[in-house]
């Protein structure tokens, strides 16, 4: 059971680290100031960013809305929170509450953290 608990928070890790990188390949793609990449190399980092916004449903895409990125943003936070134990201790301690209760919480804040989304208005 405990080796199970440690290979989700694992993968939970491992999830933001890969959200991170999709973020540096897109900014990388995107800057003005890379002015040394080949035809070949943008196409190539373009592939791959494309590869892992369709298998990752966080990494964003090109219509991608604010509430959405920091959906994800405070998605990731909570989920590194509850993997970092040292930090779950201390939010547990902080507020006087036990680490399990701390968890709870935090899971329940994942649910819709900024909110319902926003109405869309219709295009006619």
């Amino acid at each position: 059971m405990n080796l199970a608990r440690h290979r989700s928070t694992f993968n939970l890790i491992s999830h933001i680290a890969l959200r991170r990188l999709c973020f540096g390949l897109y900014f990388l793609c995107c800057c003005k100031a890379v002015s040394s990449l080949t035809m070949t190399d943008r196409y190539t980092i373009h592939s791959q960013l494309e590869h892992l916004q369709s298998k990752y449903i966080g990494t964003g895409h090109a219509d991608t809305t604010k509430w959405e990125w920091l959906v994800n943003q405070h998605r990731d936070s909570y989920c590194s929170y509850m993997g970092h134990f040292d930090l779950l201790n201390y939010f547990a301690i902080a507020e006087n509450e036990s680490k399990a209760r701390v968890r709870f919480n935090l899971m329940e804040k994942m649910l819709q953290p900024c909110g319902p989304p926003a109405d869309k208005p219709d295009d006619v």
